[in-house]
């Protein structure tokens, strides 16, 4: 292959052109954040009620609607979105007549799921996601999804794109204020679990999808859907196998995000300790923190700094995913697979998350300071959430209840998780009663948190 062809890949394949898209959007939102020369911020309904706004600390939605403000920011959003989506399209060769309509509907629809999910009562007990997910599902399943639709369903572009604006809000520093207390839960159940759950489908239960095995495993293990892309990426797993995974991992992300808050309470268990399980076991990382803050401000911070930790392993996984697969899953009797394919399996929007969590770790932290990265976060975040509730939206239009009915295999999928999950459960349990009861080692200090 030419060096040339090699170059091209740069800015003509998906994985490279998430990489820059999300390099584009947190360089701008630095220079916005630490200048102040201007709003980047992208549009976000505020909770919302219908009945009275002062009784539960809503605002009226006919006064977001009615502002200015919300509407420049909506087309402020719309416009970065559309362009670099558009732009990265077009260099992977794509018609943009075709793109920019379908991309326009899919906003309004994706504006539909952000409304919708910001309502009082639905907003505490579902994340956005899960709406996401479930409005493009309905339009799939009963009206159906127009052809002229489809160019702008790019569940895979999205997501990876959003992952690399993540990695910025990863922070290595999140482990030096966790130390050996939150790497012991994040680090050391995490692949252990993975383990067990590919013998468990591939042994046990003889699931012959890997792939969806794999993708399972890390999805369960680490953080659902940001863990089940990057793995699925590396270990080749089919768009309806990614879509079965992501959906079971959304459903029970939030029966434990309700129940599991509950249980601890029930059990007596102290905020430090059920913070850090609801940390090591629930999916999503905004689940994380809504079940973690049911257990008040300590448990809500242990909560977030053993997913922030956990975090940090999504590019590791799937590093080591590619190189499984390549050289033992789907390697041909009598080849030998060398380091161009494993370069070639491995996702590379992943190099983007981890220069994205170096730079804000070891360049803008050092120099702009902590509040100044928190600043920078929270712009990039509602970027990041933009991505995904695209992502999530695509993956509802483009599936059928028939064809998940079909991955299902007999049940033995949903078996994989729910085995899996309760594994991980007792897992992390353990290690959290070994690390922060105070039985074998000191109770780290309150002031960790703050």
């Amino acid at each position: 292959m030419s060096t040339k062809t090699n170059l091209s890949k740069l800015w003509k394949t998906e994985d490279w052109l998430a990489c820059w898209l999300g390099f584009i959007v947190i360089a701008i939102a630095i220079v916005a954040v630490l200048t102040k020369a201007f709003d980047f911020s992208a549009v976000k309904f505020a909770t919302w009620s219908v009945g009275e706004a002062a009784a539960t600390k809503a605002v009226s939605l006919g006064a977001q609607l009615g502002s200015g403000a919300f509407w420049i920011k909506t087309l402020r959003t719309f416009l970065v979105l559309g362009i670099l989506f558009g732009a990265g399209v077009k260099l992977q060769g794509e018609q943009l007549k075709k793109y920019l309509p379908a991309f326009c509907a899919l906003f309004v629809i994706a504006l539909a799921v952000r409304l919708v999910s910001a309502e009082f009562t639905l907003n505490r007990y579902l994340e956005w996601a899960f709406w996401a997910l479930l409005i493009g599902l309905l339009i799939s399943n009963t009206v159906g999804v127009p052809e002229w639709l489809k160019p702008a369903i790019r569940t895979e572009f999205y997501i990876k794109t959003g992952l690399v604006i993540m990695g910025f809000s990863v922070l290595f520093s999140n482990i030096a204020k966790f130390g050996l207390y939150g790497l012991g839960i994040a680090w050391i159940v995490t692949p252990i679990v993975i383990i067990f759950m590919w013998w468990f489908g591939t042994r046990v239960l003889k699931i012959d999808n890997k792939p969806l095995v794999i993708t399972m495993a890390s999805a369960t293990s680490v953080c659902g859907t940001s863990a089940a892309i990057a793995t699925g990426a590396a270990s080749k797993c089919k768009k309806d196998d990614l879509s079965i995974a992501i959906s079971i991992s959304i459903i029970f992300t939030i029966i434990m995000m309700v129940f599991e808050p509950m249980i601890i309470k029930a059990c007596g268990m102290n905020a430090l300790m059920g913070g850090s399980l609801i940390g090591g076991t629930v999916d999503s990382t905004g689940a994380v923190v809504l079940a973690g803050s049911a257990l008040g401000p300590e448990g809500e911070q242990a909560a977030v700094l053993v997913k922030s930790i956990q975090n940090i392993l999504i590019g590791f996984i799937a590093f080591f995913v590619a190189i499984f697969f390549a050289t033992r899953v789907d390697k041909t009797p009598g080849t030998k697979v060398g380091a161009g394919e494993i370069w070639n399996r491995f996702p590379k929007f992943i190099i983007g998350f981890f220069v994205a969590s170096l730079v804000a770790s070891f360049v803008i932290a050092p120099l702009a300071g902590a509040s100044e990265v928190k600043a920078v976060n929270g712009v990039l975040d509602q970027y990041k959430n933009w991505c995904f509730v695209l992502a999530f939206t695509s993956i509802g239009l483009d599936t059928n209840f028939k064809s998940l009915a079909k991955q299902m295999q007999g049940g033995k999928v949903l078996w994989l998780y729910v085995v899996g999950q309760l594994f991980n459960i007792a897992l992390t349990l353990f290690a959290v009663w070994f690390l922060l009861s105070g039985v074998v080692f000191e109770v780290p200090v309150l002031d960790l948190y703050k």
